[in-house]
């Protein structure tokens, strides 16, 4: 592949493996890459528990702070819940189908992995596996963030409930997975593009052939 179109090609995907790896270690683990979350000032409560300030939703856990500044975290799985309460004792009820799908941003960070690998090469076929890979991978991580902003308007209408709609947000992670969607998209038209040079240039050479004078044709060997 042309060097002009491999750097920023192999750059768009290494950056998105980045931010999708960072995405998918998440809560418990890091603890500031949720896909959204609630600031409570201390008027709501997990399950009867301690109050809570904040809460945060991650792909493996939830996190919440309660007054004294601490984070707590329950233990990491695919497809947690949780009850929220507020100091009128009205709950809602978060249920694994929502948050199950968002195991999809790791599958996302794999496929990307592939695709930068496949995208060092310089074989003309391997480069074309490496843009299909990349919009492959671009397709998942678009269902990954289908499935965030699916998270966040059940999560802001069910904290509307309890009368904190209008103080839930979407974390990094949200924006995160979106970034990565984008970057995904430009390497994939960058290692198609500097392919379909490549095949024009080989094209140009094979096909070119010195000019035969006319009148030679008729010279005595």
């Amino acid at each position: 592949m042309s060097r002009a179109f491999c750097i920023p090609g192999v750059f768009f995907l290494f950056a998105a493996f980045v931010l999708l790896f960072i995405v998918s270690v998440s809560l418990p683990y890091l603890t500031a890459m949720d896909i959204t979350r609630v600031h409570t000032n201390g008027g709501s409560a997990i399950s009867g528990q301690a109050t809570m300030t904040q809460l945060r939703l991650g792909i493996w856990a939830y996190c919440y702070q309660v007054s004294n500044g601490n984070t707590i975290c329950n233990n990491a799985g695919h497809g947690y819940s949780l009850v929220v309460e507020n100091t009128q004792n009205n709950s809602v009820y978060i249920s694994p189908s929502w948050t199950r799908g968002l195991a999809v941003h790791p599958v996302a960070c794999a496929v990307t992995f592939v695709a930068l690998l496949l995208s060092f090469s310089q074989h003309i076929t391997v480069t074309l596996i490496a843009s299909l890979v990349s919009f492959l991978a671009a397709t998942i991580t678009l269902i990954a963030f289908a499935i965030d902003i699916a998270l966040y308007a059940y999560f802001k209408n069910a904290m509307g409930n309890l009368g904190f709609g209008s103080q839930t947000i979407t974390g990094p992670g949200f924006w995160l997975t979106f970034v990565s969607l984008i970057l995904l998209l430009l390497a994939g038209c960058t290692v198609c593009f500097g392919r379909r040079r490549d095949r024009m240039s080989g094209a140009t050479t094979s096909t070119a052939s010195p000019k035969t004078p006319f009148f030679s044709r008729f010279r005595k060997n």
